[in-house]
């Protein structure tokens, strides 16, 4: 079992506190959470704090709107293990027009942060467009600002061979608005990755989050064929390497991003080798 903690919780119009720990199936044989399933722990956090502050999911399809995610930053400071009893938090940074809000999300053990993120999402009205929200949907999220969100880190550039990984979408993966959820993306970054590992010779276990951000342009529906084009774009220091995603039914682009990858007990180089890295000279970030 993980760490455990007393735990305080703490309401106020602008600020959602409480505890939370992360389900078993969320992590891998080393009893490391997924990246996937830290973003999971995202979802569930910003779902109790818009619960928190009246607005239920059921409430939003009562009147046949959503919030939908349009990106994501998440840095991972640690590995949460399971059993840890951890510390989420949760605030509005901005909301704009109406219709589009900045969540800021952390989870943290005690004063040791483990994940930071920063959510963009959209209001929708029933065709999924995006819609101005109700007055009393605005007025229940007054923004905070305390100088905090999530960044990706500087890189060094680099250069390597595109990979690519193609799958049928399940039928039994849609979520309550019949697409794809926004972290399984994460999850298919990820298991592109781990292919790319195990041919190299590598554990596909080794793999750890550092950081990622995707942007979401198009849901990806059952029954469709997704192909994920992978491609490393930097590196930091020895043993990170930054790889770019392209997420694609066809010609449309439904996800694209950035994952900010390392490798556990392994050589700091294996990462940079499996992917036949080859070092740039600029920054980027």
């Amino acid at each position: 079992m993980g760490r455990q903690r007393v735990h305080r919780e703490a309401m106020s119009p602008d600020l959602y506190e409480f505890p939370l720990r992360i389900p078993r199936q969320a992590f891998s044989a080393r009893n490391a959470a997924r990246a996937g399933d830290v973003w999971r722990a995202f979802q569930e956090v910003a779902l109790e704090g818009s619960t928190r502050a009246g607005w239920p999911p059921q409430r939003y399809r009562e009147g046949d709107t959503a919030f939908v995610v349009r990106s994501m930053l998440v840095v991972h400071h640690a590995e949460a293990t399971y059993g840890e009893d951890l510390e989420a938090q949760t605030w509005i940074r901005r909301m704009r027009r109406g219709t589009l809000c900045t969540r800021e999300v952390r989870l943290a053990f005690g004063a040791a942060p483990v994940a930071t993120g920063t959510q963009e999402w959209v209001h929708v009205g029933p065709e999924r467009k995006p819609v101005r929200a109700r007055p009393e949907l605005v007025a229940a999220f007054p923004e905070r600002e305390d100088g905090t969100t999530a960044t990706l880190p500087a890189w060094r550039q680099a250069s390597g061979p595109e990979r690519r990984f193609a799958f049928d979408v399940w039928y039994t993966w849609m979520d309550p608005l019949d697409h794809v959820n926004h972290p399984a993306y994460v999850d298919f970054c990820d298991e592109a990755t781990s292919r790319v590992l195990v041919e190299a010779g590598l554990p596909a276990l080794s793999l750890a989050p550092v950081a990622e951000k995707l942007t979401f342009r198009s849901g990806a529906l059952a029954g469709e064929r997704l192909e994920v084009l992978t491609s490393p774009v930097g590196v930091i220091d020895e043993d990170i390497v930054v790889l770019t995603h392209a997420l694609k039914v066809g010609e449309r682009v439904c996800a694209d991003g950035v994952t900010l990858r390392r490798l556990v007990g392994a050589d700091p180089g294996d990462l940079r080798r499996a992917f036949d890295v080859r070092i740039g000279e600029a920054s980027a970030g």
